[in-house]
Order: C-alpha cells, then sequence, then structure tokens
C-alpha cells in the first residue's frame, strides 16, 4: 500500500507541474483561435501523462531499456493525441467561420442562412437561435414596412379628404362674404355640416394617436355587456333607419366584463357604423354576445357581400378602405383601426371573416372574475 502511495505522489507531482505549465499556456493563448486551445490542451494532457510515466519510472528505477520502450509509447499517443486535436480544432474554426459569416449577413440586413455541414452542439444550439432571431426580426422588418406603407396611405387620403371640405367652405364662405348666396340659411347649415365632419376625423386622428403611443387611458369597471350592446343599438338606431337597415340584437348574453365603458361603446359604434353604412337598404345587421369558455365574443354581423380574402387581413389597417365600394363619403379609414387598438388596450382581439352574404367582426374580451 505504502508503494502504490508513493507511485501515486511521484505520478501527481510530475502531471501537476505539467498542469501548471499549460495553465500558463492557456491564459497565453486565449485570444487566439480555438485550435489552438485544443492543441494546448491536448499537449497538456499528454505531457501530463508523460511526466507522471517518467517520474514514476525513475523512482521505479526502471532499466535504460524500459525507460526508453515507456517513452517511446507516450511519445506515440502524444503525436496521436495532438494530430486529433489540430483536426478537431480546425473542424470547430471551420464552423465557427462559418457562422460568423452567416450572421455577418444577417446583420447587414439580410436574413439568416444557417452554415450547412455538422457543428459542435454548442454551435448548433447558436444557429438555431440565430435562425429564430432572423425570423423575429424578419417579421418585424414586414410589420414595419406593413405600418410604413399604411402611413403613407393615410397620409395622402387624410390629406384628400381635409382637400375637398376645406375647399368647400372656404368657397361657401367667400360666397356669404360678397353677398352672392342665394340661400345663406342652407349654407349655414352645409358649413356647420363639413365642419362636424371635420371635427369627427380630426377626433378620429387624436384617438388613433393615442393609441399608437400607448397614451389610451383606460378606467375599466364592471359591466354587462347586455347593457353595452343596448347602449350602442340606441345610438345606431337613427343611421339605421336613415339607410333603411334593421337592427337585430337578440343574441345578447348578459356576462360581466371589466372594461373602459366609455371606450368599449365607442367600439361598438364604430363596428355598428361600419356595418350600416356598408349593408345595402332593406338589409339586417345583426349583433350578438355570448360567452365562450374564459371570455365573451361580441359579434357584428352585416349584409356588405363579403370582402375579397386578400383584404381580409388589412381590414384593420389604419387608413385602409378597401374598394371604393367599401368607402364611405365621410370616413377615412380610421374607424376599424381604432376599433382594433381600444380591443388590444383591454387585452382582446379583434377579428373578421366572411359569413354567406356578408362578413362578420368579432371582439374577443376577458369575461369578469365571479
Amino acid at each position: 500500500m505504502k508503494d502504490v502511495l508513493l507511485i501515486a505522489a511521484f505520478a501527481f507531482a510530475g502531471a501537476a507541474c505539467a498542469g501548471l505549465v499549460g495553465a500558463v499556456a492557456l491564459r497565453l493563448v486565449r485570444h487566439r483561435s480555438v485550435a489552438v486551445s485544443l492543441t494546448v490542451v491536448a499537449g497538456v494532457t499528454v505531457t501530463a501523462m508523460l511526466a507522471g510515466t517518467l517520474a514514476v519510472a525513475r523512482a521505479m528505477f526502471l532499466s535504460s531499456h524500459d525507460l526508453w520502450v515507456v517513452t517511446v509509447v507516450v511519445a506515440m499517443a502524444s503525436l496521436v493525441s495532438l494530430a486529433t486535436a489540430l483536426v478537431l480544432g480546425r473542424w470547430v474554426v471551420a464552423g465557427s467561420r462559418a457562422l460568423t459569416l452567416a450572421a455577418r449577413d444577417f446583420g447587414e440586413g439580410g436574413s439568416f442562412a444557417p452554415p450547412h455541414g455538422g457543428a459542435t452542439a454548442e454551435l448548433a444550439a447558436l444557429t438555431r437561435e440565430l435562425a429564430a432571431t432572423s425570423a423575429r426580426l424578419e417579421a418585424s422588418r414586414a410589420r414595419e414596412r406593413a405600418l410604413e406603407t399604411s402611413r403613407r396611405e393615410l397620409v395622402a387620403w387624410i390629406s384628400h379628404d381635409l382637400r375637398t371640405p376645406l375647399a368647400g367652405l372656404r368657397a361657401m364662405a367667400e360666397a356669404l362674404e360678397d353677398g352672392m348666396a342665394a340661400e345663406p340659411a342652407r349654407y349655414h347649415r352645409q358649413i356647420r355640416t363639413e365642419v362636424e365632419r371635420l371635427t369627427g376625423m380630426v377626433g378620429d386622428l387624436f384617438e388613433l394617436s393615442r393609441i399608437h403611443a400607448g397614451a389610451l387611458a383606460l378606467a375599466p369597471s364592471r359591466v354587462s355587456v347586455y347593457d353595452l350592446v343596448g347602449d350602442a343599438l340606441s345610438g345606431a338606431d337613427p343611421l339605421a333607419r336613415a339607410h333603411r337597415v334593421r337592427l337585430v340584437g337578440d343574441e345578447v348574453e348578459a356576462v360581466p366584463v371589466e372594461v373602459d365603458g366609455r371606450e368599449m361603446t365607442r367600439v361598438l359604434a364604430n363596428l355598428l357604423v361600419n356595418a350600416i353604412r356598408h349593408t345595402p337598404a332593406d338589409g339586417t345587421v345583426a349583433v350578438a354576445a355570448r360567452r365562450r369558455a374564459a371570455t365573451v365574443v361580441v359579434s357584428v354581423t352585416d349584409g356588405c357581400g363579403g370582402i375579397p380574402d386578400e383584404d381580409l387581413p388589412r381590414v384593420f389597417d389604419t387608413g385602409w378602405r378597401g374598394t371604393e365600394a367599401r368607402t364611405p363619403p365621410a370616413g377615412a379609414g380610421l374607424g376599424l383601426a381604432i376599433v382594433r387598438g381600444i380591443v388590444e388596450a383591454h387585452a382582446g382581439r379583434a377579428e373578421v371573416r366572411n359569413v354567406p352574404g356578408g362578413c362578420r367582426f368579432e371582439v374577443t374580451l376577458p369575461a369578469a372574475a365571479g
């Protein structure tokens, strides 16, 4: 037992000396390629084994021949180990360089293309993370491009919608000022109508800017969906009568929700106005509300004839008004964008889909607890 402990002590002393030298070497090459570090590690391993073996061999007083044999065996093992470390290092470096080039293209605004060939588990995990990040960034760029396009369209449409009533107001004001108006009372009524139209447009823009800036302050309270829908139907009834459209609200459940009553009334009003304007005379606009699991789904179904499938994803975009047939004369394409913004501020979602004869807008809100 004493001989074994002595041999272990000599082997440990020799290996420790080699390990200390290797640690210093690794510190010196820590900024170099991983291939160099792997070679140093392999060299330290072999040197530690050689040092420990030689220390034990000398302590055991082996013959010169036996000592030479042991040295040759360890030297051959060292060569194989170093060659293997170099091959492994070059493989890891090649994978790292390929990943670096792919990441460089990704950083310059392109999409990330994973390099071909095998890689270590760590490099493979990094490749997957970069690919996932690239997908998220591409989706973000697509949303940004869509938002910029929508913003440019909105500016163009708002400019057009403002120019027409302003030109009319200027002409009527000049006619009144010059005494050329045959019916001043009619001009006054028309001016009031145009001013109310512009006021509504500016109000929508202000509301939308608050939503986009995250400055929409909500004052939620516990209310019944039945009451919200009832108030919205009452407010939209005059417009429905003027367009000869029938409003139906028979399938509304009295489900409680925690919402800002004023903002949600605006949501329902916008949906109803949109549905009434796009439903032909003698048509029907139906409102329904029902509980679905832990949510409440409020739907407004119109008789517009449907929306093209390619336009469905854009219905709630800012400034979108679709075809001329779906463009209200006083609208700027802000109503449905406001609907989505308010609903999402309530942790809900707004959706639209085609149904036979028209389309259905659905607002999904969390149901109130209890």
